[in-house]
């Protein structure tokens, strides 16, 4: 066999083994989730974390010893997975977001898979090595030098109104300008005074066992919120309607999911709140490690993504919890209007990039270093600012060089393994998903 044919062979069994059981629920899902991924080099990428593992499996990192290789790590962390969300202490935030992937790892593979993303998204654009060098080097120093911040007892930082400025403020506007009832006139309508979602084939009605089945993984879900979440009036709880959806988006192609209507913050039909009731993956990470004392601390992946959510990001929702449907873990959380995605597609130049990626480096810093012994967990019993301090010691310019020529390189495996992975998908040769 050639290099290419044996490459083709290992994506084809990468994605099998990652999605077979999900592949065999709904296969035209994965169809689908394919079809974008074939789309460009960027959605390829997002869409195939698990092959990213699987290469990082046989990798030496020089940046890896007993500690930053057990750094909370968000897992899937790319050029899009940043956006604004509303915090349980009422400000806009901007920050990572989905967590479906987040483990314990290496440090450094949360920076790889992220530089790599950027390379590939600005080859997209056309831009030199060179300047793509250069927007790398302002995110690796920018997440740096927070991280030294950090070892210096800098207070939590996070990205509000009141401290960013272009694309990210921008970002915060946009969602500080959503509505509420905007959100629920485009998924639900009142009837007979009562509020329900419209039926517009994008969503399943349930009958009566799986109601129920609903009904009562929403009771446990609601031993798993805050207090002062449960601490509103007893009607706020209480679900006025529920439907079935699939799951959202390429990554979570395939996964069952629900939405779920409740009374609110009080009777008015416009505060009525969404919630979405959606599987857990099991994360990529986990994949290529094999700690069972990890393993163990979880009860299963719709927990690990909520407790790994609360370690890394600041002030997350108010409603996020976890249940089990049918005996698998499920994430509950806030289908929320003011969720607005950090958008790449008007950003064309370099120096318009390279603000938005001092922003983002200090944002990773803050994921890593806030989610150690200062959290409510106790996987990592370290400063992780510590731990990172010291393995880079005065290797700085060498930490910076040496993640930059892998993105660089990992990019260019990213558009090779793509066209492999099309001719793979379009001569079915990927078990379980037809290309037709």
């Amino acid at each position: 066999m050639t290099d290419a044919t044996q490459r083709q062979t290992m994506i084809a069994d990468t994605l099998v083994e990652a999605f077979e059981d999900l592949m065999q629920a709904d296969p035209e899902a994965f169809r689908t989730k394919f079809r974008k991924m074939a789309a460009d080099p960027f959605a390829f990428y997002r869409g195939s974390a698990c092959l990213f593992y699987a290469d990082m499996k046989d990798f030496t990192d020089p940046w890896a010893d007993d500690r930053t290789s057990r750094v909370w790590i968000h897992g899937d962390l790319h050029a899009e997975n940043f956006g604004t969300y509303m915090g349980s202490n009422g400000l806009l935030t901007f920050d990572v977001n989905d967590f479906d992937e987040a483990y314990l790892g290496h440090f450094s593979w949360d920076l790889r898979r992220f530089v790599t993303s950027l390379a590939v998204l600005c080859w997209r654009k056309a831009f030199p090595e060179s300047a793509i060098r250069e927007l790398a080097r302002t995110y690796l120093d920018s997440y740096l030098t927070q991280v030294d911040h950090y070892a210096k007892g800098q207070d939590d930082f996070a990205l509000h109104l009141d401290n960013t400025e272009g694309p990210i403020l921008g970002r915060l506007q946009t969602a500080r300008s959503k509505r509420r009832s905007e959100l629920l006139d485009s998924i639900t309508l009142v009837d007979d005074y009562e509020r329900q979602f419209r039926h517009d084939g994008q969503t399943r009605q349930l009958g009566d066992v799986e109601r129920a089945e609903v009904q009562r993984a929403f009771t446990d879900y609601l031993t798993t919120i805050p207090e002062s979440t449960k601490s509103v009036r007893e009607e706020f709880f209480t679900i006025k309607d529920v439907v079935g959806r699939k799951g959202f988006g390429i990554g979570s192609a395939g996964l069952p999911a629900y939405t779920i209507l409740i009374e609110g913050f009080d009777q008015a039909q416009e505060n009525d709140i969404l919630l979405s009731m959606k599987q857990g993956s099991v994360a990529a990470p986990s994949r290529v490690l094999t700690d069972q004392t990890l393993r163990g601390y979880f009860d299963h992946d719709g927990h690990r993504t909520v407790l790994s959510q609360r370690a890394l990001q600041a002030d997350t929702d108010r409603f996020l919890g976890h249940t089990i449907v049918n005996g698998i873990g499920f994430v509950v959380s806030e289908l929320s209007p003011y969720t607005v995605d950090l958008s790449w597609e008007n950003l064309t130049e370099p120096d318009e990039i390279d603000g938005v990626l001092a922003d983002l480096g200090r944002a990773t810093a803050k994921i890593h270093c806030a989610s150690d012994q200062d959290s409510d967990q106790s996987l990592v019993p370290f400063q992780t600012e510590d731990a990172i301090i010291a393995v880079i010691g005065d290797r700085r310019e060498e930490f910076i060089s040496e993640i930059t020529d892998f993105a660089i390189d990992y990019s260019d495996r990213v558009r090779r393994d793509r066209a492999l992975f099309i001719e793979a998908f379009r001569e079915n040769k990927i078990p379980g998903v037809p290309s037709t």
